[in-house]
């Protein structure tokens, strides 16, 4: 059985509803964040799933040096504290190193591991240290049973609230698959598992300079996660991902999220 965690009252896990991780790539600015948690929250709740607010203060894993970042930790967890306290959203970000860990644990409701630093130890053990709820993305260049080492690597100093999530295996050259076993063989290690619907669909360094990505087909892949059986759903959207400034290709578009969600949740009605 899948442990039950609890993240600032929204739950994941132990069969409950599928948990929504979501929201723009990076923060791109003060407006679009707002604009983007208050209409996540409409859909959601008309939904009736749970909503974690998630936008990156800064994305230090870019493939060019003239890719946008983002406004930078200082900036970018006021903005995420001013979202969390005014629209009483859970938020959720990414950290780099250990010496953001503090800060961003005073702010975020749960802390995020991006996928290229899945095995940095110091990160982890830090990031659990806090007690607070961590998503680790298993990286494009591990197996599914690799995520074990994650997790006994986390749970060594006692905190066990832990999510992992898929996003997609290194498949060749610019180019991820995901490989549905690793969902049930992840989740055997009794944790939920989140699918990372969007970063799913990236084709990495696809377009010389920065990432290319096929968002056509996240409704696809997000039908087979849940039908699969997977606890969460990641998936950054954005009111106009044709404009944004990081990930467009393979982000989603803010309106087409609540027909969505509705096909998905009939999908896990009928497999659970």
């Amino acid at each position: 059985m899948v442990r039950k965690i609890t993240i600032a009252g929204a739950v994941v896990g132990g069969g409950a509803l599928p948990l929504i991780i979501a929201g723009p790539c990076v923060i791109e600015s003060e407006e679009i964040a707002f604009e983007s948690a208050k209409r996540l929250k409409e859909i959601c709740s008309a939904a009736g799933l749970h909503l974690i607010f998630k936008s990156s203060y800064d994305k230090a894993n870019r493939t060019s040096l003239e890719s946008f970042r983002g406004p930078g930790m200082e900036r970018g967890l006021r903005i995420l504290a001013d979202v969390k306290a005014k629209l009483d959203i859970p938020v959720i970000s990414d950290v780099h190193s250990v010496h953001e860990i503090k800060s961003a644990s005073e702010v975020l409701d749960a802390l995020q591991i991006p996928a290229f630093l899945c095995r940095q130890t110091d990160l982890i053990l830090a990031a659990s240290e806090t007690g607070k709820p961590v998503n680790i993305k298993k990286g494009q260049f591990l197996a599914p049973w690799d995520a074990k080492n994650i997790i006994e690597k986390f749970t060594s100093t006692g905190n066990h609230n832990l999510l992992i999530s898929e996003r997609g295996t290194t498949f060749g050259y610019n180019n991820l698959v995901v490989d549905f076993r690793g969902v049930p063989i992840m989740r055997s290690y009794g944790y939920p598992v989140i699918f990372d619907v969007t970063h799913s669909l990236q084709l990495p360094g696809g377009q010389g300079s920065s990432s290319g990505g096929q968002g056509e087909f996240a409704e696809p892949l997000a039908r087979a996660a849940v039908a699969i059986g997977v606890d969460g759903l990641f998936m950054e959207v954005h009111p106009e991902p044709e404009r944004a400034l990081c990930d467009g290709p393979n982000m989603m578009k803010l309106d087409d999220l609540p027909r969505m969600l509705a096909t998905l949740k009939a999908i896990n009605a009928l497999v659970k």
